[in-house]
């Protein structure tokens, strides 16, 4: 992400909690991890911020210090195809594909603002059966 959003000057923290774990398949990993990440540094004004946590599940919080959204504007966000603001780069196809690679683990997905940074923040929940402990 710092490599594609090299034009802006964007901090990515990353926080990681628990054991090392394997999710599903690599490709949707990086399929919701890079959508995710791609959407907070677009509209990030400087910090972004990921936490990953490991245990009963697999729980994934990505914040940024935006704008946000509104609770409204989330509904046509995860639409297929929709972009709420035409002027930034995008195909509106990115939440929408998040949105099916959490249903097909089981997961969970919300949306907020993030009381540090202000900004939009997404949480990712998925179930236990779609982790697994790495072996050190």
């Amino acid at each position: 992400m710092r490599q594609l959003h090299r034009d802006r000057p964007i901090t990515i923290d990353i926080q990681r909690e628990g054991e090392r774990t394997a999710f599903g398949d690599r490709e949707d990993l990086q399929e919701l991890l890079g959508n995710l990440l791609d959407n907070a540094c677009k509209w990030a004004r400087q910090r972004v911020r990921v936490a990953v946590s490991a245990g009963d599940g697999l729980r994934i919080l990505i914040a940024d210090d935006g704008p946000g959204m509104e609770e409204g504007a989330v509904a046509r966000a995860m639409t297929r195809g929709v972009r709420l603001d035409e002027s930034r780069q995008g195909h509106g196809l990115g939440l929408a594909i998040v949105g099916d690679i959490v249903a097909a683990y089981g997961g969970a997905l919300a949306f907020g603002r993030d009381a540090a940074l202000g900004g939009l923040a997404v949480s990712v929940n998925l179930p236990a059966e779609a982790a697994a402990p790495l072996a050190s």
